[in-house]
This record gives structure tokens, C-alpha cells and sequence, in this order.
């Protein structure tokens, strides 16, 4: 059976690695943006929906090829009408939907209506709440085609009621707690907590509850029982925000999420972290810190780092790492070079039509 995960650029294989984390596929391949692989039951389709936490979209899969014109989507339909058939008939209905990147010969609304009807089984069409959603993924030439087993965007976090204005995706707060590679006895600090993202995933992680615990009802799936096994871990995971709306709106979040009891939000100005935390005791420091925008002076938000890795050398143990996001990276090299950390990693991912910087630096 014959499966694939969209996610995002630049963090494919931390999808690959939870892939095999949390099921036993076999011939898992990296490809850009989304990873292909193979599992035995449905079961393992559903639990990735459940539980996975880089991922966009599960997709039950039909088949994989190169597009130059739309015929090629109507003879893999051909080809696979058989498989087809197992999902619909003419009792359900059905609609279709394209995620289409890097690829503009043909625009999404017409690769959707020509799909439609390229399915020549007689059954309805409907777009508000179809029993089954084809979708068609095309990234530059290359097309896969199969059922959307997640019915809904995997990537948004029902917990963020409460939203910071520079919040991460969920998908990308986890991403940095796993290229962090945090373990879950280590104590982690995120000192620009926000809207509580990162802290929140790493607890997720931690203990393996679901981030969809408390949305079941929107997967057509339900037998969650086998999937609900979460670990009894003492987490020390801790956010931190300048702004006492933040923190509490931290909170807010981490208790829709259910793991409040596994995070510790409080309010410190970053230029106060030496005083609050004992000096080499924290292993990780995982965050998004303010960028450059049209409001944030480069002067203030140099100063603004350099207070940062002054602190962070103090709080952190040997050989502790910095992770975090930027779009600023020139200026936080600056800043970590002048207090003596050491650039580990660094990768590029791209967010939307933003460049970002991933890096981890060494104490």
C-alpha cells in the first residue's frame, strides 16, 4: 500500500524520520517537499494523521508520474480505475483537490474540474462535504495522485487560539525541537515563547500525545484507542516571554492542547535570564527570535542579540546548543560569533513565499 506525506521545504527528512518513528514503512524515499513510502494496513495511514507532526497531508496513493499535459492525469485514472473504484460508487460522493508547487502550465481550478471528469464512475460531485477528496500534488513535473486520507490541513494547530503575530507553524516548531535533536529527560528553554509553539511541540513530543487529541471528530476514521499511548514523562521544557499577554496567551494554548502541566511559562526579559536561571543548567535553547521588520530598529534588535548570546552562554551547559529560525541571519552570526559559539548546522526552508535560516550554533 502505497502512501505519501507533503510537507514543507527544507524539512524532509524530519518527516522521513517520524515516518518511521511512529510506523513501519518500508521503502520510504525523500523527494522535495513530501516523502514516499509503503505501509501494510490503513491503520498506519490513520495513526500518521493522528499523531504526526511535520506533515501537511497523508495521502493514500494511486500512482506517481511526470505531467506535461493533462492526459497524463486521465490515463493514470485509466490505469488505476480499478483501486478507484474500491472508494467511490454511485451512493458516495466525491470532489477533488490540487496542491501545486513550482509548476504554472496549468492552473490548480483546472487541473481540479478536468480530474473530476477524467473519474468517469458514476457518482456525485460535491465540493462543501464530499465522502472522498481525490487530490492532485504536483511539484515542477512530477504528479502523484490518490485519496486525502487527513480531509483537512495538518499543519494548523487547533490548540493556537491565542496567536503571536510572528508564531511559527506547528509543522516548523517541531521540525526545530527534532533538528535540535531534544530528548525528552534534557531541560529546554524558549526564551521568545510567544504564542507558546515551540514549547508546545516539544511537549507533544515528549509525551506522544496527539496535537489531534482533542479534534477526533474531524477524520472519518475512529478507532483512536490503539493510537492514545502516551509516555509518563517529568518534562523540563520552559517558555519565556518579555510580555505578560504572551505568556499568558502561552498558557491559554498549552492547556487547549492538553500538556500544560509539562511546560513552565513565565514572564523575564531576555536580558534577565542570568539571574533567573542557574548558570549551566539548562541543555537546549530552541526558539524564533525577533527579526527585522519595517517597525524594529537594527541598532535595538542587534543589541537585542547580542544580550541574548551573552546570557545563553551563561545559562547553558558545555557543549549546549542554540537552535532557531531567522530571517536575520547575518546579524545573529555576528552576535553568536562575538560570545564564542560555534555554527554546527544551518539549512534553508522556505515558509510560504519567505527564506528562512535554520542554524545551531554550540556553546
Amino acid at each position: 500500500m502505497k502512501a505519501l506525506a507533503i510537507t514543507h521545504k527544507g524539512i524532509e527528512d524530519i518527516t522521513f524520520l517520524e515516518i518511521k518513528e511512529l510506523v513501519k514503512a518500508k521503502n520510504l524515499k525523500q523527494e522535495e517537499s513530501c516523502v514516499s513510502f509503503e505501509i501494510k494496513s490503513m491503520d498506519d495511514l490513520a495513526l500518521l494523521n493522528y499523531k504526526a507532526q511535520s506533515v501537511y497531508k497523508i495521502i493514500y496513493l494511486f500512482d506517481s508520474f511526470k505531467i506535461k499535459k493533462l492526459e497524463d492525469i486521465e490515463n493514470s485514472i485509466q490505469r488505476n480505475i480499478d483501486e478507484i473504484r474500491k472508494f467511490i460508487n454511485n451512493k458516495t460522493t466525491f470532489a477533488v483537490r490540487c496542491l501545486k508547487i513550482d509548476n504554472d502550465n496549468f492552473s490548480s481550478n483546472e487541473i481540479e474540474e478536468e480530474t473530476g471528469n477524467f473519474i468517469t464512475i458514476k457518482a456525485k460531485v460535491d465540493l462543501e462535504n464530499p465522502d472522498v477528496i481525490f487530490f492532485v500534488y504536483i511539484c515542477k513535473n512530477n504528479c502523484c495522485i490518490g485519496i486525502d486520507f487527513s480531509r483537512k490541513d495538518l499543519s494548523k494547530r487547533d490548540y493556537r487560539i491565542y496567536a503571536h503575530p510572528q508564531a511559527l507553524k506547528g509543522t516548523i516548531a517541531y521540525s526545530l525541537v527534532r533538528i535540535a535533536d531534544y530528548k525528552p529527560n534534557e531541560k529546554i528553554i524558549d526564551p521568545f515563547c510567544g504564542s507558546g509553539t515551540i514549547p508546545i511541540e516539544a511537549a507533544l513530543f515528549a509525551t506522544g500525545f496527539s496535537v489531534n487529541h482533542y479534534t477526533k471528530d474531524k477524520f472519518k476514521f475512529k478507532n483512536f484507542e490503539k493510537f492514545d499511548k502516551n509516555k509518563t514523562v517529568k518534562t523540563g521544557i520552559s517558555g519565556f516571554d518579555r510580555e505578560l499577554r504572551h505568556v499568558m496567551a502561552s498558557k491559554k494554548n498549552a492547556q487547549i492542547a492538553g500538556i500544560e502541566k509539562n511546560i513552565r511559562f513565565s514572564r523575564i526579559d531576555i536580558e534577565l535570564l542570568d539571574t533567573k536561571i542557574k548558570e549551566k543548567s539548562i541543555d537546549k535553547i530552541i526558539t524564533n527570535p525577533p527579526d527585522l521588520t519595517n517597525n524594529t530598529n537594527p541598532k535595538q534588535l542587534e543589541k537585542l542579540y547580542n544580550e541574548f548570546f551573552c546570557n545563553a552562554g551563561f545559562i547553558l551547559k558545555n557543549k549546549g546548543t542554540i537552535t532557531l529560525i531567522t530571517k536575520t541571519f547575518e546579524l545573529i552570526k555576528k552576535a553568536a560569533e562575538k560570545y564564542k559559539f560555534k555554527l554546527m548546522k544551518e539549512r534553508d526552508l522556505i515558509i510560504g513565499d519567505d527564506n528562512y535560516k535554520v542554524v545551531v550554533f554550540e556553546k
